[in-house]
């Protein structure tokens, strides 16, 4: 009888620690891998440089590789100039007045491989 006792025992607590394990939910790494891309690139980012050509839709931009760099994490030769080129929609805040080599700072995200400027300001 006491045999009997003890394999009840041991199968009851074997059966309730297997249940408590089965209960927790588990967290699967990397279940969403493009979710973090996807937070990433709605993240606002900044750039500022000289206006290289503007017009009702667009606006190009001459930046210093370097702050590029810092904003894109990618390597490049420093101090080598690059042209950015941001979209312009009914979202867009301008202040100042665009103009061609002015110097301008803009914040923008990416959406769909493309610069959505967020704002633009212009200094002279």
């Amino acid at each position: 009888m006491k045999n009997a006792k003890r394999v009840v025992l041991t199968t009851v607590s074997a059966l309730a620690f297997a249940a408590t394990g089965w209960g927790i939910p588990r967290e699967i790494p990397n279940a969403h891998p493009d979710s973090a891309k996807e937070q990433n690139a709605a993240q606002p980012q900044s750039v500022t440089g000289k206006i290289a050509s503007f017009d009702k839709s667009s606006l190009t931009l001459n930046v210093v590789a370097t702050q590029i760099n810092a904003v894109a994490h990618r390597t490049q030769e420093p101090n080598t100039a690059k042209t950015m080129t941001f979209l312009i929609d009914k979202n867009t805040t301008v202040e100042g007045t665009l103009k061609v080599n002015s110097s301008a700072a803009v914040t923008y995200r990416e959406d769909n491989g493309s610069n959505i400027a967020i704002s633009v300001s212009v200094t002279p």
